[in-house]
């Protein structure tokens, strides 16, 4: 395991270009050494995505360990070793993707591997998908394979990335389980003004000082705080009792700092201005001013319904609104076969601990299963060996690294779930 990943990180698959290719031959050599079966599906030949199967013989769940291949740049000035180097230091192996997620590519590759050389026959199909193009989404990765290859990426069931992490809140442990995700829904503020020359500031009417005090009232402002199933099984289980979404803030706040941290981004829609543009040249007053505001609504919420509290927010002004996307913001029931694995795994390793229902203040792949076929879809790769805090500044970081010691933490539970869910012996 520890060999594969560093093969893989020694593998330069930054995207944008991606050039993820050299990644799925990789594994596909890997697998077929064990006799796992895979192919390569590719909108472009340099952007490939590996789909590798056991065949299930009927009658039982099918199960899809999903990972992609792709990561963000790395800056090597930043880092104390080179970012595609795979060195391992004091039990961790270090390298852009260790975390996010190659790491899990290895980890799902070893297992289904493994399994196969023991003779592990599913009863329903167990499948592994190495995707491209996570990081980006221009199409050629896991939303392209629903599409156009739908039959090598539909199964009942998914774990994926998105949580995993033990941490301990009011003194108990718990591990995460993200059954749901918020939508990624940045907007565009066009603000309206009239050019003229900076030395006469007078005569024009500047942009971007328009656009300040928007800014600042979005800054400004607090949501309505809303609970959902995730969050609502999340407090019952860490405060052992029901509360409202204030009262379950203001105990965290007065007991826990880490799960306040935890907790207040998933009790509501989120606004962070991100980037603004005005004029190009330093002596020209700009006439237009445009700010773009990353915000991530609620599972369930709609951009309709939250447009009309945003326009209210921003009041009277010369400007245009407009929605830049929106992707993810879908869920997965909680209980079933894959839930129940995960918490039988979680009672194995440590039996003092539960399994904590989660929502992701990001997005994931899990979204594209969960709205092409309906797949539970859960995000789940156990890490105890490294502290949640720092993994999570890591990630599309210096320094990236992940413990092998968790590396094989994951292995032992991909395997458990695929036995469990698959119905396979």
């Amino acid at each position: 395991m520890t060999r594969l990943l560093q093969e893989l990180i020694r593998l330069d698959t930054v995207n944008p270009p991606g050039n993820e290719t050299q990644a799925a031959e990789l594994l596909r050599d890997y697998l077929a050494e064990s006799g796992v079966e895979s192919e390569l599906y590719a909108k472009v030949p340099e952007r490939a995505n590996l789909v590798a199967r056991l065949p299930g013989s009927g009658g039982g769940s099918s199960l899809l360990l999903l990972s992609h291949t792709d990561t963000v740049v790395a800056d090597a000035a930043e880092w104390q070793v080179d970012p595609w180097s795979g060195e391992v230091r004091e039990g961790e192996i270090w390298g852009r993707g260790a975390l996010d997620m190659k790491g899990q590519v290895a980890a799902s590759a070893v297992a289904i591997a493994s399994l196969a050389r023991e003779g592990f026959r599913p009863a329903g199909d167990l499948a592994f998908a190495a995707c491209a193009d996570e990081e980006v989404g221009q199409g050629f990765g896991l939303p392209w394979l629903c599409e156009q290859h739908p039959e090598a990426v539909r199964t009942d069931y998914a774990l994926n990335e998105g949580a995993g992490e033990r941490m301990a809140l009011f003194g108990r442990p718990f591990y995460l389980c993200s059954s749901a995700e918020k939508m990624s829904s940045p907007f565009r503020l066009r603000v309206h003004g009239r050019a003229g020359h900076a030395s006469v500031p007078g005569i024009a009417d500047n942009a971007l000082v328009k656009a300040a005090p928007l800014i600042e009232r979005l800054a400004a402002h607090r949501p309505e705080l809303q609970l959902g199933p995730e969050t609502q099984a999340m407090i019952q289980a860490v405060a052992g009792q029901p509360l409202e979404a204030t009262e379950a803030l203001e105990l965290a706040r007065g007991g826990d700092e880490l799960a306040a941290e935890l907790l207040e981004p998933l009790l509501s829609l989120t606004l962070s201005p991100t980037m603004i543009s005005a004029s190009e040249r330093r002596n020209v007053i700009p006439h237009i001013c445009e700010v773009v505001v990353d915000c991530r609504l609620l599972p369930g919420q709609t951009q309709a319904e939250v447009e009309p509290v945003l326009r209210e927010v921003l009041g009277e002004g010369d400007y245009d609104f407009e929605w830049v996307e929106g992707r993810g913001g879908t869920r997965s029931p909680l209980g079933g076969p894959l839930w129940d694995a995960i918490e039988s795994f979680v009672a194995q390793v440590e039996p003092e601990a539960s399994v904590l229902p989660v929502p992701v203040a990001g997005f994931t792949d899990s979204h594209w299963l969960r709205d092409a076929f309906g797949t539970v879809a859960y995000g789940f790769f156990p890490m105890r060996a490294m502290d949640p805090q720092v993994a999570a500044r890591l990630i599309h970081s210096a320094d990236e690294r992940i413990a092998v010691d968790d590396l094989e933490l994951a292995v032992q539970c991909f395997r458990h779930a695929a036995v469990e869910v698959t119905g396979g012996r």
